[in-house]
This record gives C-alpha cells, structure tokens and sequence, in this order.
C-alpha cells in the first residue's frame, strides 16, 4: 500500500485551563487525505479579505514594482494558491500548472538535448508516443520502447552518461500494465544516476499513487482528467522534490507561456476540493463493473482483479486499482457494436470525469500510433476502455449488459447470461454486409443443418429504399423505379437455453421476453411447410391472437408503436415453427434509418426478421464458401475470400426468393396491403423496376 499523503498539522494552542501542551485534548491528528483535498490554505498567501474561496485574479497584468507578481504569464494568485495546493496532495515540495497533460509533458521533454536518449514503456498514450516520435525524428534524441513490466528489460538500453530520461506510466494506458516503479527508480540511480525519472500518474492521481515516494524525480498528471474531475478544463501538473529541476522547468513555463490561465486554475482547484471522494466512488463501482465482466468470460485488464499479473505489485504501490478497465471481446465488429450500443457510458476520448466513457483505444485515443506498431505491442483491435464515473452501480452494469446482448457478445444460458462464442475474423475486408456474410459461410461452411454450430446466431443487415417513380401508382399495376440506400437495418440474433424467446427494439423502446410453451399456439391452424408459399392472405385469428394474448400490457398514455413489428416477429416464427422445433433465441434490431421517414425502414426490419427466423428454423441454408481469391499464408492461413456486393448473387437466388417472400408477410402485418416494392428492394438491393404481382413481373432494372 502506497504511504500516508502529506499532512498538516495545525499548530497546538494551549487550552484556556492550563492543560499541557502534547496531551491528547490539544494535540490534533495528522489529516487524511480526503481533507487535505478539501482543505485550501496558503499560510503565505492569506487573502487580504478572508475570502473562504480562492478568488479569481482574473488580469494579465499587476501595478507596481517590485511586487511578487508582475504579469501572469510569469505568475498569477490563483495559480499560486492551486500550485501550492497541488505539491501538498503530491508531497511535493514544487508543483506547476500549465495549460494540458501534453503541454506538462512537452515541459519535462524540453529538458533534453540533441544526442539525448530516453527510455519509454510500449504502452503508452497515443499523445506521449506522438510527441516521443516527433522528438526522435526532429530533435535528435533516441527513444528506446521496452517492457517496463520487466525492470530488467530496461538494462541493455539504459547506459551512464546516454539515457537522459526515463518516462514510465503504471497502470498503463490502455492494457493497465503494472511497472514495479520502486525496483525501477533503484536500478536507475544505481546504473544512469544523471538520468531522470519521469511518471505520468494521471490514471491513478495523487489520491491513489505518489510516485515521488517511491523514487521518481517528475510526477505529472493531465488535470483534465481525476484532478479536475467534469471535462470542463484543460490542464496539466508537474510535481517534483528536486529544487534544481524545479527551477528549470519554471524557466520553461515562463519562456513558453503555457501556464494555467487564473480562471481554469481556480476550476482545477475547486475540482480537487473533490477528489477523495470522486475517486473512491468511480473506484468502488469499476471493481463491480471489472468483476461483473470477468464473470461473464472476458479477458479484462484491470489491477483490481486478483487474476490480474500486477495485483499483488500494484498494491505495494498504490493504495487502490483506479476507475479505468479495459477488456477484449474477440471481434472487433463486435466490440464496435457494444461501443455504440451504450447509453449511459458516453463514447469519448479521455477519462477521468463524473459521467462513465467508453472508447476504442485503437480508433480513438492511440489511432496515431501505427497499426503494425500497436500489433507489434500487443495493442489489440478489439480492446474497449471502459472508464467509470460516479453514476449508480446498477444503472452502468445493466447499461453495459444490454450493450452486450444488442451485440450479441452475450446470451441466456441455463445458469444466467453467458457469453457467446466469438468469430473474429481478422482476414475480412470491405462493408459490414459482405463481412457479414463471409462470417455465416465461414462459419457453417457446406450448409449442413447437422453440424455443431449454434443456428441461433446469425447477424443481417438490408438496406432501405427510395422511389425514384410510381410510389404510389405501383400499388394499381404501374412500374415503379426504385433503389436501395445505404442506410441499413442491423438485427443480431444469439441463442437461450431457457426455453425462452426475446425481442429488442432499441429505436422504439421495447424489449420483451416470452417463454415459448406460453405463446397462442392453438390459433395457429397450420404451421407452413418448408418450402411452401404462405396464403396469400393472414391468419386473422393469430394475429388477433398475439394482440391480446401475447402482447405485453402497455401503461396508459405511454406510446406503443412497437406493436406491429412485434405482431409480425411473432405471427413468422409461429407460422414456420413446428411442432418438434421451436428455436429460443433473443434477437435485437437497431435501424440507422430514419423510422417513418419513407425510407423503408420498415420492410428493411421485415427482411431482417424474416431473413433470421428462416435461418433459425432451418429453413434457409447459406452456400459454402468460395475459393480464397489470395493464397493462405504463413500469416494468413485461409486466404481471403472475396464475396459480392451483390447479396442476391452471394447468398443465391433461391434464397432471396424465398426471405422475399416472408418479407412480404411481415410486410402485410405491418401495413395490410403492401406493394412488394419495399421488401424487393430490401432482399435484392439494387436498383428495381418492379410490378406488382398479378399485374406482371418484378425485375433488375439495368
């Protein structure tokens, strides 16, 4: 555990009875920290007024000579007292507030030469590897990257009179790796004594780590982040015991010009007044939402985890794990749609804030670094961050869970939700429907129904649709000229094993789960074949049957537009479910269409359903894969298997027939007499010249 804060001791005053001094009634205790934090005083800089706030000296300029400020740049009463305050949570005899955690490490570098070299960690923040990589390229200076898990690893590259500096984060960021700073900060004085050491502690904050107590010569944090606490302000920190760098890095400061402005010094110090107890509550719910994840089977990165290879390290180190996560899924797609699916957890770069992020580290904060080095650093594509704010528990985790569900990276078992089996395919290119595709034909390959692949999950999209002509005429026999858009609806569909059936419609508010025994099967007069056409016109006694039976009792003068899109879920799976079969399963539709906006987002549902239904009750089979169009190799072992744009030619004209058709059904479910024209285009894409049937036939236009 890290050592007790610094602390201060108010002065012992001799009771008005005579009592000794030292006894235990006039002698008060050191403060813990979370009053430190709270406590904002500057014995040698009272306010002329006894303000209980620190004012905001908001001027750029002071009157006079010989003063102890002149201009701000140099020096301003706001951001002597946040500095002040800032050294006495770091136990720091210096401390510097400039204007981001970047500019406060575009300081300390500034303190290197041309010929310097600087040893740095392989994970690292996106912004520190670019500025390390500018250096290197423009400045002159090396920059060795090793394993700081390993302080062994720096021995071959850290030399007497070279290596100018070490720069080390612990945990890191994003894999929240744990480098043994005491062991390290040893090794160095002992083998480089000349160089200096250099933490960014910004994932832990003063609160939970104090890097100087364990031998680090420059501690800095981005006060964007714990310190500030709202992404309201831009700042950074440099702590440091050593006068002799202090002084230079407060020529730095003043020559650049990067100090904290008096107004978000007095933001940054009224954050901090808060610290403690942020902290401790976005630390508190991180370890639910870490262990909650490690339940469910993903690999998560997080110190707090006792399977974690740093925890016993880090608690030598710090007083606590933090609120940053990280966890992989297997599948990058996948990890994309959880990213996107989350409510509560905002999708942004950053951390550190009262409000929950969640990111991509590799699209996001360490896009700068090359793909080929993130491989090379074991940086995954698929790694979601998760950093955690005061919210409640309970609303984040079921937040998160049904992230998880709408992208199918979890499901229903028998014991609770498990997680599914990923299918990450690093081979596939081009557009989320042709990886679609490649996935369900890599995956049951001959289209054999009594393999062991679960014929429950499925993921479809289908694209909506404009008339281009005859909108409303086609439903009288005119032609209609219409064309697919590249708006989609997605629906991902994953199995139970509790003999239950669930529906989830983001976009309308609805989700819903039905036990399958329960459903109005007697108002089904006859399940329709395999291979047979449905009747030309519904079944009124199901439909009216799902209505009232099935339906979920909606709370009056709440909206219930979701009714005929459930109505058509149901009356397709009752209709093509037999009596040996009825699949469990949840299945999720989110639509980037504009609902009711005449873009077909409904037939685009329709095939979605339609297409997954079919699937699951066996009633479809995909084609097997075609030929790899590049060779296997030694990095690539299947090849790459190029699919058509065109799902009707990949996925075969029977098949699309046969989802079109059914298409048609949830079609007349959701508007009584539909032309067709919607669902072709959803099921063929393209562009359609289309008939209504009876009146001639639809065909490809061109």
């Amino acid at each position: 555990m890290a050592r007790t804060p610094p602390i201060l001791t108010p002065p012992e005053t001799p009771g008005a009875s005579g009592l000794q001094i030292g006894s235990p009634t006039t002698t008060r205790k050191p403060y813990h920290f979370s009053t430190l934090c709270a406590t904002v005083d500057n014995p040698n800089a009272k306010d002329q007024y006894g303000s209980s706030s620190v004012p905001i000296y908001q001027t750029a300029t002071f009157k006079g000579v010989g003063g102890e400020y002149d201009y701000s740049r140099s020096g301003n009463p706001t951001r002597s007292h946040l500095e002040h305050h800032l050294a006495k949570i770091s136990n720091a005899r210096h401390a510097f507030a400039v204007s981001s955690g970047m500019a406060a490490l575009d300081v300390i570098t500034r303190l290197l030469k041309a010929g310097d070299e600087v040893i740095a960690g392989d994970d690292l923040y996106g912004g520190t590897n670019r500025l390390l990589a500018y250096l290197k390229a423009h400045q002159g200076v090396t920059v060795h990257h090793v394993d700081t898990t390993n302080p062994e690893s720096l021995h071959p590259v850290l030399k007497a009179g070279k290596t100018a500096m070490v720069l080390l984060e612990s945990p890191t960021n994003p894999l929240l790796k744990i480098a043994d700073l005491a062991t390290i900060c040893s090794d160095i004085r002992a083998r480089a004594p000349d160089a200096i050491i250099v933490v960014d502690n910004t994932m832990m904050s003063p609160y939970l780590q104090r890097p100087l107590e364990h031998g680090a010569d420059l501690v800095y944090d981005s006060g964007t982040k714990y310190l500030s606490g709202h992404h309201d302000l831009m700042a950074g920190v440099i702590a440091c015991n050593r006068d002799d760098v202090a002084k230079k890095i407060a020529f730095i400061i003043n020559a650049v010009g990067n100090a904290l402005t008096p107004f978000d010094s007095f933001l940054l110090l009224r954050g901090t007044k808060t610290l403690a107890i942020r902290m401790e509550r976005q630390q508190s719910t991180a370890i639910q939402v870490a262990r909650y994840l490690s339940n469910l089977g993903f690999l998560v990165h997080y110190p707090g985890l006792e399977d974690h290879p740093g925890h016993e390290l880090h608690k030598k180190l710090a007083s606590g794990p933090g609120a940053v996560l990280s966890f992989v899924t297997g599948d990058k797609e996948m990890s994309e749609r959880i990213v996107g699916a989350t409510r509560l957890w905002g999708i942004s770069v950053s951390f550190g804030a009262v409000n929950s992020l969640i990111s991509m580290p590799c699209v996001m904060s360490h896009a700068s670094i090359d793909p080929a080095v993130r491989a090379a650093r074991g940086l995954p594509e698929d790694l979601i961050r998760l950093c955690v704010g005061i919210e409640d528990p309970n609303d984040l985790i079921d937040d998160l869970e049904v992230a998880l569900l709408q992208a199918g990276a979890i499901k229903s078992g028998q014991v609770g939700l498990v997680r599914t089996n990923p299918t990450y395919n690093p081979r596939a290119h081009g557009s989320v429907l042709n990886k679609a595709i490649e996935k369900l034909a890599d995956r049951v390959g001959s289209a054999r129904v009594d393999e062991e692949v679960p014929d429950t999950d499925w993921m479809v999209s289908a694209p909506g649709k404009v008339i281009l002509f005859g909108e409303h005429a086609v439903v009288h026999g005119v032609t209609a000229v219409a064309a697919a858009v590249d708006l989609r609806c997605y629906a991902i569909s994953s199995g139970r094993d509790d003999g239950k059936i669930s529906l989830n419609l983001p976009d309308l508010n609805f989700n819903n789960t039905w036990n399958v025994e329960d459903l109005p099967w007697d108002a089904v007069n006859a399940a329709v074949a395999p291979g047979e056409p449905h009747p030309p016109e519904l079944e009124p006694g199901l439909v009216e049957a799902i209505t009232t039976r099935a339906l979920p009792v909606v709370d009056e003068g709440k909206p219930a537009g979701y009714k005929p899109a459930v109505i058509a879920f149901l009356y397709i799976y009752m209709t093509i479910a037999s009596r040996d079969y009825r699949p469990c399963l949840n299945v999720t539709a989110r639509s980037t269409l504009p609902v009711g906006a005449g873009l077909g987002s409904s037939a685009s549902y329709s095939s979605c359903i339609a297409t997954i239904l079919l699937l699951t009750h066996r009633r479809l089979k995909i084609p097997s894969l075609p030929l790899p169009t590049l060779a296997p190799s030694s990095s690539d072992p299947v090849g790459h298997i190029h699919v058509s744009h065109a799902g009707r030619k990949a996925l075969t004209k029977d098949f699309a027939d046969e989802v079109n058709r059914w298409a048609l059904v949830a079609e007349k479910v959701l508007h009584g007499n539909p032309s067709g024209v919607d669902n072709a285009v959803a099921v063929y894409g393209g562009a359609l010249a289309f008939t209504k049937p009876g009146f001639g036939f639809g065909k490809p236009a061109g």
